[in-house]
């Protein structure tokens, strides 16, 4: 029963995706302006880093609030 709530979640999650694309722009412009003045200042290969980071620390806190 747990993937089915899973699976609900993400569909949910991608009708608001699809319907709402500019409100999830601006929930991750801070996260976009930070990569790209990284990107600016330090040169891709510290964005790089920078962007996975993110996507390691946003899964880990996915994971943790799961559990």
């Amino acid at each position: 029963m747990a993937k089915e709530i899973d699976r609900q979640r993400a569909q949910g999650a991608l009708a608001v995706i699809k319907q709402h694309p500019g409100m999830v722009l601006f929930a991750l412009s801070p996260v976009l302006l930070a990569f790209g003045v990284v990107w600016w200042l330090f040169g891709a290969g510290w964005a790089a880093v920078l962007l996975i980071a993110a996507v390691v620390g946003g899964g880990a806190a996915v994971l943790m609030k799961r559990g």
